[in-house]
């Protein structure tokens, strides 16, 4: 293999993300919000020896990318909690690491802390945890203890295109990187070595190896301890989405990995840039923040090649796929050769979005992967460890509070 294998995750989101996926003869709507379906697309996963599943959620109802509900009855406007499937699946894999969406806004820091920490024990050291803002005016009345400003759909295109955000959303991502440090210090309020379990003394945790956190910051107070030991990984891999400078710079102060897209025509290198100098301008030091590429795929099958695919889904569909990510519709080893090449440009790893979720993972675990494997770019098997340990961090993470 080569010394600088590529890593390769795959995004999980309902039937896919084309909106006509879930009309596929494979895609089981009927299943969609059942354990079976969401099991067997990840052990799918890791029968490809992929390095993890990231599974899609937010506060808002599926719908168009840049607006309010479209009222539209021919399309998935439902989903399931990220991280409870995540707990799901967790005890039925072995490997493959599992990062939920976990939204910060409307959302209590130690809340997620003892989550995703919990599910780093059930998955044995697995965890991740991708981080997401609620922008929208309709995601805040779900809550009703703040109001966000109702941004029109030409205001919120204007945005993302630009990467200029109005005041209230800045803010938003101060709050959450306040948010994962409040995460990161729970997770470390326990050093690893606290629990005892001595039976004849009857003592369970040593007290002196547990801490406060006592975070006091702009939108949090939190003093701790977490009522959750240290994770087995001491940190769960941290993940971001990111389209704009603020985002990037978000991603360099809280995130180990950002997934970013870059356009087929420009390549990563204009985002690479702007990444690297996101970090320089907060500051960034220690271990580098990891770069993934964003694609949706449309791979070929026996039956149709993966054009004929997107344009039947389209036509389906009644209009054109959008996305915020790149789209691929081709051979394995088309897609492949594109990899190698952007792989070659400095990006760390790829994140591919199945656009029919049961189809299209089929053939990144049955075509993909060998077509890499074939190139000697991709491994044949899991090593042991931790997801950290697959995506080449750091395994040893030094708890900030211990005194020895």
């Amino acid at each position: 293999m080569a010394p600088n294998p590529l890593h390769l995750g795959v995004a999980l989101d309902g039937a896919g993300w084309h909106p006509a996926a879930w009309r596929e003869p494979n895609s089981r709507p009927a299943e969609l919000f059942g354990p079976a379906y969401w099991t067997d697309l990840v052990t799918t996963a890791q029968r490809g020896l992929l390095d993890f599943v990231t599974l899609d959620d937010s506060l808002a109802v599926p719908g168009p990318r840049h607006g309010r509900d479209d009222g539209a009855v021919d399309q998935v406007r439902a989903r399931i909690d990220a991280h409870l499937i995540a707990a799901r699946v967790a005890p039925v894999t072995r490997h493959i690491g599992l990062i939920p969406t976990v939204t910060t806004t409307h959302t209590e820091p130690f809340h997620v802390s003892t989550a995703i920490a919990t599910l780093d024990y059930t998955s044995r050291g697995r965890a991740g945890w991708q981080v997401r803002v609620s922008a929208t005016a309709a995601e805040a009345a779900h809550f009703g203890r703040r109001v966000a400003p109702e941004l029109t759909v030409a205001e919120i295109a204007a945005a993302a295109a630009s990467g200029t955000f109005p005041e209230h959303v800045r803010e938003l991502f101060d709050e959450a990187a306040d948010a994962v440090e409040v995460a990161r210090r729970l997770w470390d309020s326990w050093e690893d070595d606290a629990e005892i379990r001595e039976v004849p003394t009857r003592r369970f945790i040593d007290r002196d190896k547990l801490h406060y956190i006592d975070f006091e910051g702009r939108f949090f107070s939190v003093r701790g301890p977490s009522i959750t030991p240290r994770p087995p990984q001491g940190q769960p891999v941290v993940t971001a989405l990111a389209h704009a400078p603020l985002i990037y710079e978000f991603a360099a102060r809280a995130a180990d990995l950002v997934f970013v897209t870059p356009g087929r025509a420009a390549g990563p290198a204009p985002i690479l840039a702007q990444v690297a100098a996101a970090a320089d301008r907060v500051g960034r030091t220690g271990e580098r923040l990891r770069v993934y590429a964003d694609l949706v795929v449309f791979l070929d099958t026996d039956a149709e090649s993966g054009p004929q695919r997107l344009a039947r889904l389209n036509e389906t569909a009644g209009s054109e796929f959008d996305s915020d990510a790149a789209v691929f519709a081709g051979s394995a080893d088309e897609l492949a050769d594109l990899l190698t090449a952007w792989s070659g440009q400095g990006i760390d790893g790829f994140r591919l979005r199945p656009g029919v979720a049961v189809d299209d993972l089929a053939a990144v675990a049955d075509r993909l992967v060998p077509a890499l494997q074939r190139r000697g770019l991709f491994r044949t098997g899991y090593p042991d460890g931790s997801l950290r340990g697959l995506l080449g961090l750091p395994t040893t993470v030094p708890n900030r509070y211990a005194t020895a």
